[in-house]
């Protein structure tokens, strides 16, 4: 495949790469929307992990989802419940909470799978990605920033 880096936006993120208050633990803490823009013919399904990268765990999951249909568009606030594995203490999208005066940066990672995933909901994001290898079409990423401070 000539391009294997899926291209994307995400709604929860602003063009200062700072997270908007709805998909926080402190807003309404609701998935956001993405826009793919180059995703593979050959894609069956879409993942989606979000993590801590400021968290003492590195890389603590706040959220991990597959099945989702292959579509440019993965619509926002998406349902606790299928298809979600165990992120958070939780099957569900928990978005950025840091400690107050503390900030955080968070990663989106979105997959392109060429399969659906038969996975139990009890699934965390290590073994998501190691029954996912073999089936990375593209795989693309964003960063965005959170800090309580922010909320005044």
């Amino acid at each position: 495949m000539e391009n294997n880096i899926l291209e994307f936006e995400c709604g929860a993120i602003d063009q200062q790469g700072k997270f908007r208050l709805p998909y926080t633990g402190y807003g309404q803490d609701i998935s956001p929307k993405f826009v793919i823009k180059n995703l593979s013919p050959e894609a069956k399904t879409i993942a989606v992990t979000l993590e801590d990268m400021s968290h003492p765990i590195k890389g603590f999951t706040h959220w991990v989802i597959w099945n989702l249909p292959a579509a440019d568009i993965i619509e926002e606030a998406i349902p606790s419940g299928a298809n979600q594995g165990l992120a958070y203490g939780m099957h569900r999208y928990a978005g950025p909470k840091p400690p107050k005066g503390k900030s955080h940066l968070y990663k989106f990672t979105l997959y392109a799978l060429d399969c659906r995933m038969d996975l139990s909901a009890n699934t965390f994001k290590k073994s998501f990605l190691k029954k996912a290898q073999g089936h990375i079409l593209q795989k693309g990423e964003i960063t965005g920033e959170f800090a309580k401070s922010t909320l005044g």
